[in-house]
């Protein structure tokens, strides 16, 4: 894949992934549906008449979406069949509508403008890591949208890739699944996801960051909803009457860790997010998501969130707040430890592609991490993205190559078992 082939693949994985932006595929939590979305319906068909179109057999969207294809073997002997998972949804976080890429042929260093209008600037000083891609060729927002690298890139990759396999049958592979989901976004990626149908001892979700990221580990996560119950009375006559359910609220805020928050943390530790607040005297609402990577740490953050409600009910001598905590996914390490051959053999892909694999953990989720629980382990590649689910995503168009050769290398060390 050197020279000019590498150059064809880099072409064909951009321009694909320039027409998938062009579909709002935007999930929606409030929606019980699934798919969430109806953009992700009209993709999903779309996406299943260009498997057909390269080649690919058993090509089917269920009644929940998703869509799976397999790549025929190549070989005669019998090797492991794997398989290549990618979600199709963009993140609620911020508009993906009229999604406007704009392509930087050669990234000089600077500041780069994506609105000048909305003053809305992919800066330096915010986001160093940009300066790693000089010279390079960046795909970037207009600054009034996200991109959808997260994970348009990978379903871009995962075609390419199938198609360079295709169009190649030098290079030899086993069966290869693959399998494109639907809300991954808002937690339900794999609520519908049949192992068994799937058919793949094990997979590995393109759907990781910059170059070279290869992920085993995630964190454990779970949502908490606290309601507080105030007292609304006129406040001219509220001495000894009102309960303002807001002030509870905030007190209850400011009794967590104070320094055990999103911004204050990186790596290993785990934190405690404030998602949302809706507050009035007599209600107020807050969801948090709890996140860490150690179980017992993991438990240990649920039950001081309980006990805080329960200490404040029984300070106040009645119910004033309530607390529901549900479990969301869990750390897929525990599963994939047992068969880490798979993350070595991810590992030595990338090597043999000239790239040096960075084994990091996952500060979020993948449907690999309840794949792995479900059956199929399932770690996570990079798909060349950053600063996902806002105006600042971009990626560069020579990481997106560079995974596609790595799925390509996956399937042929494989063959060669």
């Amino acid at each position: 894949m050197a020279g000019i082939g590498r150059q064809f693949m880099e072409k064909s994985v951009v321009d694909r992934f320039l027409k998938y932006v062009g579909f709002n595929t935007q999930s929606n939590p409030e929606s019980t549906s699934c798919p969430s979305s109806e953009g992700q319906v009209i993709f999903g068909k779309m996406l299943a008449e260009e498997l057909l179109r390269i080649g690919l057999c058993d090509v089917e969207v269920d009644w929940n979406g998703y869509v799976m294809a397999t790549l025929p073997s190549n070989v005669e002997h019998q090797v492991p069949v794997i398989g290549f998972v990618a979600h199709m949804d963009t993140s609620p976080d911020c508009s993906g509508k009229n999604v406007r890429p704009r392509l930087i042929n050669s990234y000089d260093g600077n500041d780069i403008i994506l609105n000048e209008e909305k003053n809305v600037v992919l800066s330096v000083k915010r986001f160093p890591e940009i300066l790693k891609y000089v010279g390079q060729r960046l795909i970037v927002t207009d600054g009034t949208t996200l991109l959808g690298a997260d994970d348009k890139a990978g379903l871009a990759e995962i075609v390419t890739a199938m198609e360079y396999l295709m169009a190649h049958p030098e290079v030899k592979h086993g069966k290869i699944r693959i399998a494109f989901t639907p809300d991954e976004e808002i937690g339900r990626g794999a609520d519908h996801f049949y192992v068994p149908n799937f058919g793949a001892e094990y997979a590995f979700t393109m759907d990781g960051g910059e170059l070279g990221e290869l992920q085993y580990e995630n964190f454990n996560a779970a949502s908490a909803h606290v309601v507080f119950h105030g007292i609304n009375v006129h406040p001219g006559s509220a001495k000894d009457k009102m309960r303002n359910s807001i002030l509870l609220a905030n007190r209850f805020i400011n009794d967590l860790p104070a320094m055990e928050i999103p911004e204050h943390t990186e790596h290993y530790d785990g934190f405690f997010h404030l998602a949302k607040f809706d507050g009035h005297v007599d209600k107020t609402e807050i969801e948090f998501i709890i996140r860490d990577f150690d179980k017992q740490n993991f438990e240990e953050r649920k039950s001081l969130m309980k006990n805080m409600v329960d200490n404040l009910n029984l300070k106040s001598g009645e119910q004033v707040a309530e607390i529901t905590i549900k479990d969301q996914y869990y750390n897929m390490k525990e599963k994939i430890d047992s068969q880490f051959y798979i993350v070595e053999l991810a590992k030595e892909a990338m090597i043999s592609c000239g790239i040096e694999p960075k084994i990091i953990p996952v500060r979020g989720g993948t449907d690999g991490s309840r794949l792995s629980y479900m059956g199929l382990p399932c770690p996570n590649i990079f798909g060349g993205g950053h600063n996902f689910h806002g105006e600042y995503e971009y990626i560069p168009t020579k990481s997106m190559e560079s995974a596609c050769r790595v799925i390509v290398a996956i399937g042929s060390r494989v063959a060669a078992l």
